[in-house]
């Protein structure tokens, strides 16, 4: 395929619309309602070295029960682990809506083989990932090596069956705004149910400029094709007040139907503990300090 004519970014634009959206003003009924949709948006994440069965658990509790002593809370969209840990993420869940969603693909350098990262794939959907987070080879991208990147996308969702796949572009490593709309473009053709902007494991993550261009693609697949794609915005969202501005942004670039955990996600795990201090200052009218809540 032919990935030589994408669109060209204006940054200078994009800035001055991010700009726009952060002075916007929320009453206190539409912050609420906001916070609760943000809570509701999260995949809480733990992808460390040091993760054990005993940790994983805990965050499968909290996605269930973010705040036992606050009302009407919803639980969280997913949990992400990485691949040995998913049976016991499964099984902690397996009452409740929470997803299961798994890095794969020699997460977070996406440094191996093909046959190394197909191998991932299938071992978090064998045992019961609902979703798959891949990340994308941008040493082949910043190539030039565009086909290569398809292709192995293409490979990575075929092996997802029936779990929806969401490409990590890791756009601090893309350097341009333009790179990153010509990498949502081939992750979107390729076959990705979301596309991401990062790993979370190097800065900067996400930003605002880079998710605006990300939604930009999105919609302009949708208005050609009908088919919508979900975003996931990752790493360095931290709080509310940041969340509350990418819904603003998301809204009003994609509308009410991407307004839902189906079609967007945080991923932001200390996100959920600031969204949880604001609910209980709103709840009690005092905030909480830090130490009532879990340290993810």
């Amino acid at each position: 395929m032919n990935f030589n004519n994408t669109v060209l970014i204006d940054q200078v634009g994009v800035e001055e619309r991010v700009a726009r959206f952060n002075t916007r003003s929320l009453k206190k009924d539409t912050k609420l309602r906001g916070l609760k949709l943000a809570l509701s948006m999260i995949d809480l994440t733990t992808l460390e070295g040091k993760d054990t069965d005993g940790k994983v658990k805990q965050m499968c509790y909290k996605a269930m029960h973010p705040a036992d002593d606050i009302k009407d809370l919803p639980s969280v969209a997913a949990v992400c682990v990485y691949p040995n840990f998913v049976k016991v993420a499964k099984k902690a869940l397996e009452h409740s809506k929470v997803k299961v969603a798994s890095v794969a693909t020699a997460f977070p350098s996406g440094n191996s083989t093909p046959e190394v990262k197909i191998a991932d794939t299938k071992l978090a959907v064998d045992d019961g990932a609902d979703e798959v987070d891949m990340v994308i080879s941008r040493g082949e991208f910043l190539k030039g090596n565009y086909n290569f990147v398809f292709d192995e996308i293409a490979a990575i969702k075929n092996a997802c069956g029936n779990a929806r796949l969401k490409v990590i572009l890791e756009t601090g490593e893309l350097s341009t705004l333009d790179n990153v709309r010509k990498a949502s473009e081939i992750a979107i053709l390729a076959g990705a149910d979301f596309i991401k902007t990062s790993t979370g494991k190097i800065q900067p993550a996400a930003t605002m400029p880079v998710t605006l261009v990300m939604l930009q693609a999105i919609n302009d697949h949708y208005l050609k094709t009908g088919k919508m794609i979900g975003m996931k915005p990752a790493g360095g969202i931290s709080t509310a007040k940041s969340a509350l501005q990418y819904l603003v942004m998301l809204n009003e670039t994609l509308g009410s139907k991407w307004m839902n955990n189906e079609w967007f996600r945080f991923g932001a795990s200390s996100l959920a503990n600031d969204i949880i201090l604001q609910l209980g200052k709103e709840e009690r009218g005092v905030y909480y300090s830090k130490d009532y809540v879990s340290i993810d």
